[in-house]
Parts: C-alpha cells; sequence; structure tokens
C-alpha cells in the first residue's frame, strides 16, 4: 500500500511538472524535489524517468479504451440507437476522461511522442485503433445516409482534435461543468456530420 501511494504520489507530481514545463523541461531532480525525496531515492519507486511517462500515457490510453469499450458495449455496432447516438456516446466518453484527470489527459496528449521508439510505436497503434472508434461510427452513418457524405478519417481527426484542445483550457474549478463541456461538444460534433439545412434532416 506504502509502495502504491508513493509511486501514485510520484506520477501525480509528474503529471503536473510535464504538462507546464513539458517532458524534456523536467529533470528526475525536479520530480524528486516535488515530493520531498532525493533523486536517488526515486530510483527505488520508478526505473526511470521514461517509465514514469510511460505509466501515465498508458493510464491514461487505457481510460480511453475502457470507456469506450462501455459505448460499444451499450450501442453495439450502432445499430439499434444509431450512429449518431454512438457518435455522441463517443464524444462524451472521451471528454470524461480527459476532464477527470486534466493533467495526466494533457501528458497524454502533448508528450506521448517523447517516449521511447518500442513503446512509441506500441502507444501510436493503440491511438489509431483508439481513433478507429471514430472512423467507424461515423463510416456507419453515412453509408445508412444518417450523415452527410463526410471523410470518415478526417472528420474523426477533426473531432479528435477539437476534443483533446481541452487539455490547453480547462479549469475543473472554472465556469463550465465537464457535463456542460461535453453536452456541447457532443452537439457540435454531431453538427460537423449532419446533412445541410435543407438536405435530409
Amino acid at each position: 500500500m506504502v509502495e502504491t501511494s508513493r509511486r501514485r504520489e510520484i506520477e501525480d507530481a509528474a503529471s503536473s511538472l510535464f504538462r507546464e514545463r513539458g517532458y524534456s523541461g523536467t529533470s528526475v531532480r525536479d520530480i524528486a524535489r516535488a515530493v520531498d525525496i532525493q533523486g536517488a531515492s526515486l530510483y527505488a519507486h520508478v526505473a526511470s524517468k521514461q517509465d514514469v511517462l510511460w505509466s501515465i500515457v498508458e493510464r491514461v490510453a487505457t481510460r480511453f479504451e475502457a470507456a469506450a469499450d462501455l459505448v460499444e458495449a451499450a450501442d453495439p455496432g450502432a445499430v439499434v440507437f444509431g450512429p449518431g447516438v454512438q457518435l455522441i456516446s463517443l464524444v462524451r466518453a472521451h471528454v470524461g476522461v480527459l476532464t477527470d484527470d486534466i493533467e495526466r489527459a494533457s501528458v497524454f496528449v502533448h508528450e506521448w511522442r517523447a517516449l521511447d521508439a518500442g513503446r512509441r510505436e506500441a502507444m501510436s497503434r493503440r491511438r489509431d485503433a483508439y481513433e478507429a472508434r471514430f472512423r467507424s461510427a461515423i463510416r456507419t452513418g453515412v453509408e445508412t445516409d444518417a450523415f452527410a457524405p463526410v471523410d470518415p478519417a478526417l472528420t474523426a481527426t477533426y473531432i479528435l482534435t477539437a476534443l483533446n484542445g481541452l487539455v490547453g483550457w480547462y479549469d475543473p474549478k472554472g465556469r463550465l461543468s465537464a457535463k456542460t463541456i461535453a453536452d456541447a461538444y457532443a452537439d457540435l460534433s454531431v453538427r460537423a456530420v449532419q446533412h445541410p439545412a435543407g438536405g435530409r434532416p
């Protein structure tokens, strides 16, 4: 329990520092100072700064995947509820993960490319597989004429880029609640794929 608590404390401190200074601008000594231990003692809990980054990024990736799994379990293949509902649910789930732990989410969005080659490649595959869920929902909507004939890959990239921009400005103590943002972003995402005015409703 002590080890788990200390490891969590280190990751919390590292997330804050990586978000503020970037991975390359943060030293092991900075992290150790933030948790009030000697630099050398940090290695009793983590293998390296790279190990801390991987742990943060992998944890967030797993949360995104689990959230999307829940959406797909509730809306299998978007057959019963429709692609619009599936896209809305995916957007809401994504916003939920981002806003639940904005510092780790920021590290995931901005610093994953600082992973070593092997881990970066593995994370790139996971990110692509996750984005494919959005592409699939959009493609289904296009094929069933529920959505305008948009490009699924381009539109998914557009939506996710907009969503991930949250890490640059979201404040848990700000005027907009996570739910308000999720509602607004879900609405905007659907507007991006709906038929133009005067076309199919």
